[in-house]
């Protein structure tokens, strides 16, 4: 009971704090948010929430909050400000999206293991540091990765690992849509050379009736001369002129 008291009285106080707050944010601050918002790389949500990488859901849920009273249509009279607030929107479900977190953080820990691989190299010129490093058992390392210097070459590099991914996943999805549109252009023309085959043999039924009835008028009329026709004249056997070969005639 006094936990649910303690919580509800803290929901209180933040939404206190954000009224006082946004009671003092002046129109050109949330023309500059606007413009900031619309100006983030497009494929990273951290950055549109202003969050950094190891940020927790309840972080961008609040964080969301924060930001999308500042720039809500409402509240503000950027021309723009739809835009914002739809962008601030999405960012939020996709770090709430527990697929596309881990997608997202999987790309920032591999953009971590290049610098470091890169730090290691340039360990192995500087003697100082390297010793340093060894001597302070990996807290010099730490400390490295939580200056500004090394968040911001973090930042850099993760836009780069997301930018390529993107890329090859476009290019993928053109592969894909190429192979689809060949398939349904073979498809198509098959459907048509069944089609012209279908209704060749239509035709070709349909005719039937006629080609017999000719072929019948052929046979009974085959044999006789048609009108005008010259047929050569008979030879009889026993011609002694003829310039072929006799069958033997038998004489009874």
């Amino acid at each position: 009971m006094g936990e649910t008291a303690s919580a509800a009285a803290s929901t209180v106080d933040d939404d206190l704090l954000l009224k006082n707050f946004f009671a003092e944010v002046s129109e050109a601050e949330r023309d500059n948010e606007v413009a900031r918002i619309l100006s983030c790389f497009k494929l990273n949500p951290f950055e549109y929430l202003k969050l950094p990488f190891d940020s927790s859901p309840d972080d961008v849920k609040k964080q969301y909050r924060k930001l999308s009273l500042m720039v809500h249509p409402d509240k503000c009279k950027h021309p723009q400000a739809k835009e914002a607030f739809g962008a601030l929107a999405k960012a939020q479900q996709l770090l709430l999206d527990q697929n596309e977190r881990d997608y997202l953080l999987s790309q920032v820990n591999s953009a971590k293991e290049e610098l470091r691989a890169k730090r290691k190299k340039q360990l192995k010129k500087d003697t100082a540091s390297k010793i340093k490093s060894l001597v302070e058992e990996g807290k010099y390392d730490k400390q490295y990765e939580q200056s500004e210097e090394f968040q911001k070459e973090l930042k850099i590099k993760v836009r780069e690992l997301l930018t390529e991914q993107e890329w090859r996943r476009r290019k993928m999805q053109m592969r894909i849509s190429e192979e689809e549109g060949r398939l349904k252009k073979d498809e198509e023309e098959q459907k048509e050379m069944w089609k012209r085959k279908r209704e060749h043999e239509e035709e070709w039924e349909g005719t039937r009736e006629q080609r017999v009835s000719s072929w019948r008028d052929f046979m009974k009329g085959g044999k006789k001369n048609k009108k005008g026709e010259l047929r050569p004249p008979k030879l009889k056997t026993e011609d002694p002129n003829k310039s072929y070969v006799q069958r033997p005639v038998k004489r009874g």
